[in-house]
């Protein structure tokens, strides 16, 4: 299914800017950003899966995820959570770290908001990235970020068209 997703890199800014709209209702498409049982349904492009290890969505709580490959390989990630304003918006800190959590600093971190919008067509996500440097932006580029993002995304549009 085509999903018409914006993906706009912006290197004076070291961010990344993602909008796309989904045909279903905020409540339902903030579901899927917020509760580890959905979120592992689309969050991992295939043929690779997420699994929740744990997740508290909450001010200053932690969504620690495994990313696991076709050969049952796992890249692990966590973001922790800064302000939630339910069915509207969230941000928090991403991370790649190990299976318990402890942050892999030889990669970048990044800060996330993501937000919620109600439309005519359903709900559009606009979701920014800001990164500490032009370098760092790059590193997560260079490591398939784009389209293993992009791929998540698309698949969303398909979770949504089956439940």
């Amino acid at each position: 299914m085509e999903s018409n997703i914006i993906f706009n890199k912006d290197f004076d800014a070291n961010s990344i800017y993602v909008m796309i709209i989904y045909k279903a209702d905020v409540s339902r498409v903030w579901d899927y950003f917020t509760k580890s049982e959905l979120l592992d349904q689309w969050w991992a492009p295939k043929p690779w899966k997420c699994e929740t290890v744990k997740m508290d969505f909450k001010e200053n709580g932690i969504w620690h995820y495994a990313m696991i490959g076709p050969e049952g390989e796992k890249m692990y990630g966590q973001l922790k959570y800064g302000e939630i304003m339910e069915h509207r918006s969230f941000d928090g800190i991403d991370a790649f770290c190990d299976e318990n959590g402890n942050i892999n600093n030889d990669f970048p971190q990044a800060q996330w908001l993501i937000g919620f919008t109600g439309i005519e067509e359903g709900t559009k996500v606009t979701i920014n990235i800001h990164f500490e440097s032009q370098e760092a932006l790059k590193k997560h580029l260079e490591m398939g970020f784009e389209e293993g993002f992009k791929m998540g995304l698309s698949q969303l549009h398909e979770v949504l068209a089956v439940h």
